[in-house]
């Protein structure tokens, strides 16, 4: 995690002090990157300890369109707690719908991205084919003098990502987002890790991601995300019969919170411990054994399924969440 080490003495030697909405300045840089090599190890901060499984219990949470507080608790991970139910202007927003509702977040948009066709009457090839995709006819209205049909279709960007890398693994157009616009209003927190982009290589049976996160505080968001993107890149290959490879991290907003800088620069002083490696329990059917194709664990699978072998850290230290 060297990478991580020098990313977090960049912002504290280039940043500049910037105001926002938390109320607490961040130091801040636009623009950085990181690129991890997976056969090399896990991407799992050494500098202090990993809540690891917390990491998996949200991606699983993630993977359940979940959107209650309650159900990544469930899961191991308390993360959310504060954004359902101590965020003020969340606490006021009229779509919140009462105690640990988080409204549509990541994993329903990952899921559940509501995708809409508003065709005309008197298109009725449009309309049959949409039909034959999957969307439903929801309702018939007059636009300005023009009859047309509003159809509702519920899309699983991450499965169709899965399908693609199995089908048609040289498309470069394998990717999911979580940044919808229609719901950002309605939403405790807009998404941060916002575009994965999935790169499979067919001759080296060799699965690459890239990830872009808009917004990400180092302290506490970085080494979070690292671990789950990580993790989601093996379980992707698991399901699809390939060996996780580069993952590249991509931020727009690298920045460190004030009250975290204690905790970052404390980490400096730290050296790094070798990367452990993550294991993925046999439950978990591996498409490459198998020859079978089993897209459905995108559901199953348990935050117990993951296991970081070899993991060495130094000792934990805490900071508040910025909310």
């Amino acid at each position: 995690m060297q990478q991580y080490q020098e990313l977090i003495q960049t912002v504290i030697d280039t940043g500049s002090w910037q105001d926002n909405r938390t109320g607490i300045r961040t130091l801040s840089v636009p623009g950085a990157m990181m690129r991890f090599d997976l056969q090399q190890g896990f991407p799992a901060v050494t500098t202090k300890k990993l809540a690891f499984k917390s990491v998996v219990g949200e991606l699983c949470a993630f993977m359940r369109a979940s959107r209650s507080a309650a159900d990544f608790r469930a899961l191991g991970c308390k993360v959310w707690d504060q954004n359902a139910n101590e965020n003020r202007q969340w606490l006021a927003n009229p779509y919140r719908l009462g105690e640990d509702d988080l409204g549509p977040v990541y994993g329903v948009q990952w899921r559940q991205w509501p995708g809409f066709k508003l065709i005309a009457l008197d298109q009725p090839a449009q309309i049959a084919d949409a039909q034959n995709k999957g969307f439903r006819l929801i309702s018939q209205f007059d636009d300005g003098g023009v009859t047309k049909v509003l159809l509702h279709k519920s899309i699983d960007q991450l499965r169709e990502c899965l399908d693609t890398i199995v089908n048609n693994p040289s498309s470069r157009r394998i990717l999911f987002h979580g940044w919808n616009p229609a719901v950002l209003d309605s939403v405790a927190l807009p998404a941060c890790h916002l575009l994965y982009q999935f790169i499979p290589n067919p001759t080296t049976r060799e699965l690459n991601m890239c990830l872009y996160v808009r917004s990400n505080d180092l302290g506490l968001g970085t080494p979070f995300n690292l671990a789950e993107g990580a993790a989601l890149m093996h379980l992707v290959g698991r399901l699809t019969g390939y060996t996780p490879r580069w993952f590249s991290y991509f931020i727009g907003d690298a920045h460190i919170y004030e009250n975290h800088m204690e905790m970052v620069t404390e980490q400096l002083t730290r050296t790094p411990y070798p990367a452990p490696q993550l294991r993925i329990s046999d439950r978990v059917p591996d498409f490459a054994v198998t020859g079978k194709y089993q897209p459905e664990w995108l559901e199953l699978v348990e935050p117990g399924d993951f296991t970081l072998e070899g993991y060495q850290h130094h000792a934990p230290i805490t900071a508040p969440m910025a909310v």
